[in-house]
């Protein structure tokens, strides 16, 4: 692990918080539909150094809090997947296993916006429940109720660059990933993921090509060129501003900008964090509504969360 890392995480556990790090689909291709509805897919995602932050320790009684620039949007009822997330992780241990438990979230991502923040979220609790709990459970295990709760779980547990297949749940980590300088905008609008899957034109869409022998910054840039994300079309239908702030992007000089996931954040690709840092500070002066964060994404070295 890169000192770097070593450093934000060790700074994450010292302030007693737990980094439910940005995801960010660099690439994702809709292939095909299964039988049981979900929609299959090949995605290359990132996870960044920003990101929520989660909290849970041992109380009287189950207690859930939020704080952080978008805590007003988070629900605090049992659709919050946090709570769910806590709810199935001790239904699988037994409850004389799992005590009350207080966790706290500080809510930086905006919701339903593309970079994994529920999802993300849940998985930090998965994990740091793990270790308030001092439970002994498997990968594998923790997988499988992840994915129990969304798609997108099983990715969020890994958190470190991969490739990701059929409904998000197979899993290939990529060997020597670079960190990336990015800049994610997101203009204020939610999109939900039902909504774009909805609206797709196509469903049966080609996979994604091999990823180059060597990964820098200029050979996965022009690997991205040729690829895409198959949901991008049909959330800007349904949210014009997503193409505004892509364009806000590539206006700043990314190297190369795309919506992650569903939306309607989007991502823009710099050769350096200062370089992001900059152009971060230029979109957001001509746009202080939106939200907008400069942040660089954890290499592959970083592979796992130092108490799970």
């Amino acid at each position: 692990m890169s000192t770097a890392v070593l450093d934000r995480v060790s700074a994450d556990y010292a302030a007693g918080a737990r980094l439910a790090p940005a995801k960010v689909n660099l690439a994702l291709h809709v292939t095909g539909r299964r039988a049981d509805g979900y929609h299959t897919i090949e995605s290359l995602a990132v996870f960044t150094r920003f990101g929520d932050r989660i909290e849970a320790r041992k109380a009287d009684e189950d207690r859930f809090s939020i704080s952080g620039r978008f805590a007003g949007l988070v629900p605090t009822d049992e659709t919050n997947l946090i709570l769910r997330a806590r709810d199935a992780l001790r239904s699988h241990v037994g409850p004389q296993n799992a005590p009350a438990v207080a966790i706290s979230l500080e809510k930086n991502l905006p919701v339903a916006s593309g970079i994994g923040g529920g999802s993300s979220d849940a998985a930090a609790a998965l994990r740091e429940l793990v270790s308030t709990w001092e439970l002994d459970i498997d990968e594998a295990q923790l997988a499988r109720i992840g994915f129990s709760l969304g798609a997108d779980l099983p990715m969020c547990l890994k958190a470190q660059p991969l490739l990701a297949y059929g409904a998000g749940e197979a899993i290939s980590p990529v060997a020597q990933f670079p960190a990336l300088g990015l800049v994610m905008v997101n203009p204020g609008v939610a999109v939900t993921t039902a909504d774009v899957f909805r609206s797709l034109a196509l469903r049966d869409n080609e996979a994604l090509p091999p990823l180059p022998k060597i990964i820098d910054f200029h050979s996965l840039r022009g690997w991205l060129e040729a690829t895409r994300n198959d949901l991008e079309p049909a959330a800007e239908t349904i949210a014009p501003l997503i193409g505004k702030a892509k364009a806000s992007l590539l206006e700043a000089d990314a190297a190369f900008a795309r919506m992650s996931g569903s939306g309607a954040t989007c991502f823009g690709l710099f050769e350096t964090g200062n370089v992001a840092k900059r152009a971060a500070a230029s979109i957001r002066a001509r746009h202080p509504d939106w939200f907008v964060a400069a942040t660089r994404s954890m290499p592959s070295e970083a592979l796992e969360y130092p108490h799970a």
